[in-house]
């Protein structure tokens, strides 16, 4: 009787023994995923005009040929400042985002609906493109453009292109913030000369719902003991173009006063790194905008926030070449989460 027993229990042992390695290859796959670095990529400002049109397919290709990247983001103007909004435009820029293998995180920028009143694009009121937009590019909330990929979106608010994910222990928080001092330049080609109450109606529910996803995105972070946030808008709130009239007058850029106050607050609190990545002023850059010592503090009368870390993606005639960021391994703690480097296109 008693070696029936031990027989059993061999057998049972054998039996589970089986089963244990039949799942490790799952367990383990999880397990290195977690724990790999991962790269995604970022452009922005592109295409510029016929010629960059032409090339964008060829582009995205080149985006697609990197087949190791996680998602891709667009951080806004997909025209040039000069040219139609129309819908046929947008249709033709969706229809080239749809050849994204990899998923597509896109938020707008002031080209396609802030500065669409100008006579040369076509004198549309922006808040009408704005709309089309949102039909146009975010037809299904929560799900990226490209491949898919599960995103929490601010739809209940009106703004599906905000969003937010994590990936690796790294929270990820992409904004609609826009150029023209975030959409308070008068629509003059409309003939205003003043901001009118629907613009100023839109800029505050916008910049309130922006201020609210990037705290929600440093408390969830903070709670999930994440390495590092990484933010990203179109608008380059520390545009060195911008700097000198600024500084003259803080209210050339009073439209970012409250966002800059509410990345320095919780970028302090964080005390870990944060990204923010950027278009709208074409030139790439990598600097710490807010540090002990920086000009931008005066302006817009803050404190330091030396954790911050700001990347410019190229854009425009510069736009010849993707940022691709790399986050190392979710093991990995400290200063230097994220690197980067920009690869060529090929043509």
């Amino acid at each position: 009787m008693p070696s029936k027993t031990v027989k059993t229990t061999t057998a049972a042992a054998a039996v589970l023994a089986l089963g244990l390695l039949a799942s490790q290859p799952a367990i383990a796959a999880n397990n290195t995923s977690d724990s790999q670095a991962f790269t995604f990529g970022v452009i922005g400002d592109i295409p510029y005009g016929d010629a960059e049109i032409a090339k964008f397919p060829s582009r995205i290709q080149d985006i697609n040929g990197d087949s190791a990247l996680k998602f891709v983001t667009h951080v806004g103007d997909i025209k040039n400042g000069s040219s139609v909004c129309s819908d046929e435009y947008f249709a033709s820029i969706r229809s080239q985002f749809d050849t994204f293998e990899h998923p597509l995180v896109f938020t707008p920028g002031d080209n396609e609906w802030v500065d669409c009143h100008r006579t040369n694009n076509g004198a549309y009121n922006p808040l009408e493109r704005l709309d089309r937009l949102r039909e146009v590019f975010f037809d299904e909330p929560g799900k990226t453009l490209g491949a898919t990929m599960p995103v929490k979106t601010q739809e209940n608010l009106g703004l599906p292109e905000n969003v937010r994910f994590t990936q690796n222990r790294v929270a990820f928080s992409v904004v609609n913030v826009q150029g023209s001092n975030n959409s308070l330049l008068p629509w003059s080609g409309l003939g205003e000369t003043t901001p009118t109450p629907e613009q100023l109606a839109e800029v505050e529910h916008r910049t309130d719902a922006v201020l609210d996803q990037i705290r929600d995105t440093f408390t969830d972070a903070e709670r999930r003991n994440d390495r590092a946030v990484v933010l990203m808008t179109q608008a380059d709130m520390f545009d060195p173009s911008l700097l000198a009239a600024a500084t003259a007058n803080p209210e050339t850029v009073s439209g970012f006063r409250e966002i800059v106050a509410a990345i320095i607050e919780e970028t302090s609190r964080f005390d870990r790194p944060v990204y923010l990545i950027n278009g709208d002023s074409h030139v790439f850059a990598e600097n710490q905008p807010l540090a002990e010592g920086s000009p931008w503090l005066e302006v817009y009368g803050q404190p330091a926030a030396d954790d911050l870390q700001r990347i410019t993606v190229d854009g425009s005639a510069n736009a010849t070449n993707y940022v691709r960021f790399t986050v190392v391994g979710n093991s990995s703690d400290g200063d230097d989460v994220l690197s980067w480097e920009k690869v060529p296109f090929s043509q």
